[in-house]
């Protein structure tokens, strides 16, 4: 009987365990609108989303020296960060 107690108590720690590890916690995923910086919103974006590499003007991402592309055209054509 002490055995069967044993058991039974390590199945009921193994399950609990398991539900709690499995469960998807809200703080770990951002959405895109979380996440949404110059580099997501200003006219002009790096098409590598460089941070802060978004511009009101045309010109080239100070990081990586792309040419930037109109925020609204990069958009196009489906494009997302899901």
């Amino acid at each position: 009987m002490k055995l069967f107690k044993s058991i039974l108590i390590a199945i009921a720690v193994i399950t609990s365990v398991t539900m709690l590890s499995c469960k998807e916690t809200k703080t770990e995923t951002k959405t895109t609108t979380e996440k949404l910086g110059k580099e997501y919103t200003s006219t002009y974006v790096c098409p590598m989303h460089c941070k802060d590499s978004g511009s009101d003007t045309e010109g080239t991402c100070d990081t990586c020296g792309m040419t930037l592309v109109k925020n609204e055209d990069h958009k196009a054509n489906g494009h997302t960060h899901e």
